[in-house]
């Protein structure tokens, strides 16, 4: 069995266990008892002032009443923006306590996958900012993200769905009281120039080292949960109280990646999203009839919205190899048609499914504290909204099957393809290959490296440490003298300045010796700089090499790939893709 079709070892997924409650009309999940988990504070209480029954929604019709709606589920510790810690174990009310929608009982599989979509929705929010501000949470980041994003810099936010089980009358199906497990993951990462986006999934089942993750407590104390090794990626969350700042400190070390923010969004959303935009199209290549997700279509195109679009997005058996990673394709197509339909001319330009979406949207979310108001969304949402979809591209983590495994459950790292993957993100190289330099640079750059190359004994160099780990100057020097046959070269001691990146100056009459150097250290051409050369301590004249932050070590090639690896699933936002 290969890796498309692992995660099926003894037949048993959370998402195959949902059955329908005839008396709710709601999916509820029925599991058996499993590994204990770290529990989750009840569920918020209203605050005195909303302790009036609510007012009837517009379309409630009088006398008639629905029942209160449970608690959102969501990682502790959290608290209202502004709001004073509170004892143990209850937690502040959102909003007024309501007469709610159906839909509060749903296991969170897929939450994280929508959180994708929200900000979409969330430049309407300056429509009713303080309302709004009261429909979100936020947990504590933990110091495990760079702050914040910036408008001038590269976005990395980490997008994440949990397993958690919750609502009035589940208590009894599984781990009731678990906070639950990271089971949809998708890093986004946004160019600098916002002109490309990509959207990586990690694997549930991928086998990863967590760290030890410094995770504040409900009181206000902070406590480090001792790191694991080789385990699951979705125990990144929830286990031994792990919180979404531990799942972040994994992708950072996963991936080299450290994300911006973080978003968690509860389960419904898939439901109320597409119920407000009226609906999302989706194509399927062939007949889907799954009874474990309820979901049955037939070969073509359909437009989904509320359970039967929370059915697609859980059905495993009906597409690919069966498997989660198959899943995982079916979730990023269905996102792509959610955006689609979020930025076409049907939704912007109809205020009332913007409120919808705005509203829909901030109750689902929980944002770390670094993004803890509807102003800080709607600036993610406009810095998100300068993309067109058709540069943002949707992937997944390389793996293959776990070799240690007779009975394929896990996967692990491909490390012939995964590597480059997050060596692309982290460059800010975009999958769409709309963000190559003007043809006159590229040219320009690609031409410094052709020509002849003078032997490795003629290259005269001075070596400074700019910016890379101390002692690499050193290092590089004797790498090339003693492997390369550079023996002209000398350490020259630190730079006077830092540099993000490694350069090589040099004068015209040596850019025969510059492109050996280059060839030697993996040097790109606009890493070569022609300038002026300076005198070396025999008085002759050398090349300056400045070793930048973002060298790697001596022998490590410093030239980023400017394409995705073959093989690499991916594919982008404005394409239609049929499940098959």
């Amino acid at each position: 069995m290969d890796a498309q079709g692992r995660g099926r070892a003894d037949d048993i997924d959370p998402a195959d266990q949902w059955v329908l409650n005839p008396n709710t009309g709601e999916y509820e999940m029925r599991l058996g008892t499993s590994a204990p988990q770290s529990g989750v504070p009840s569920p918020r209480k209203p605050r005195p002032s909303e302790a009036a029954p609510p007012a009837r929604s517009r379309n409630e019709a009088p006398g008639r009443s629905r029942p209160e709606t449970p608690g959102r589920a969501v990682p502790p510790p959290r608290r209202r923006r502004g709001a004073p810690q509170e004892p143990l174990p209850g937690r502040r009310g959102r909003r007024p306590a309501k007469k709610a929608s159906k839909g509060r009982k749903v296991l969170l599989w897929t939450g994280g996958a929508m959180a994708f979509v929200l900000v979409a929705g969330s430049g309407a929010a300056y429509f009713y900012i303080e309302h709004l501000n009261d429909n979100i949470a936020s947990v504590s980041d933990d110091g495990a993200s760079t702050g914040g994003f910036s408008k001038d810099k590269a976005i990395n936010i980490l997008l994440i769905g949990t397993d958690k089980r919750t609502g009035k009358g589940n208590g009894s199906y599984g781990d009731a009281g678990s906070v639950g497990h990271a089971d949809t993951t998708i890093l986004l990462h946004v160019s600098k120039d916002r002109s490309n986006a990509t959207a990586l999934s990690i694997p549930r089942d991928l086998i990863v080292d967590v760290p030890d993750c410094p995770t504040t407590q409900e009181d206000g104390t902070q406590k480090i949960i001792p790191g694991t090794q080789q385990v699951r990626f979705n125990t990144s969350l929830g286990q031994d109280g792990r919180t979404p700042s531990c799942t972040m400190r994994t992708v950072t070390e996963l991936t080299g990646v450290k994300p911006d923010n973080f978003m968690v969004a509860d389960f419904n959303a898939v439901k109320t999203l597409t119920s407000a935009v009226g609906g999302v199209e989706v194509c399927v290549g062939k007949d889907l009839d799954d009874p474990d997700s309820h979901l049955k279509l037939s070969k073509g195109m359909h437009t989904i919205e509320g359970e039967q679009a929370l059915a697609f997005v859980r059905t495993r058996h009906a597409v690919g190899f069966g498997g989660d990673l198959s899943r995982i394709g079916l979730q990023q197509q269905f996102l792509s048609a959610l955006m689609r339909k979020l930025k076409s001319n049907d939704t912007l330009t109809s205020p009332s499914k913007m409120l919808d979406l705005a509203e829909a949207g901030t109750k689902a979310l929980t944002v770390d504290s670094q993004l803890d108001s509807i102003g800080k969304l709607k600036d993610l949402g406009l810095e998100l909204g300068k993309l067109n979809t058709e540069n943002l591209t949707f992937t997944t983590t390389p793996v293959i099957d776990n070799p240690t495994e007779k009975v394929k459950a896990t996967v692990v790292l491909n490390e012939s393809t995964a590597p480059q993957v997050f060596d692309m993100i982290r460059n800010d190289v975009s999958f769409t290959a709309v963000k190559e330099r003007k043809k006159k640079e590229a040219a320009a750059a690609a031409a410094r490296l052709k020509g002849t190359k003078a032997p490795a004994s003629e290259v005269r160099v001075r070596i400074l440490n700019g910016g890379a780990v101390a002692g690499s100057a050193q290092e590089t020097l004797s790498w090339l003298q003693n492997e390369e046959g550079v023996t002209k070269s000398e350490n020259a001691g630190n730079a006077p300045a830092p540099l993000a990146k490694t350069t090589l100056e040099y004068a015209p009459d040596q850019a025969d010796q510059a492109r050996r150097l280059a060839d030697l250290m993996g040097l790109s051409g606009a890493a070569m700089k022609p300038g002026e050369s300076v005198t070396n301590d025999q008085g002759l004249p050398a090349m300056t090499l400045t070793l930048g932050k973002d060298f790697e070590g001596a022998g490590v090639s410093l030239t980023a790939p400017t394409k995705a690896p073959e093989g690499v699933q991916k594919s982008t936002a404005d394409k239609v893709e049929c499940a098959k």
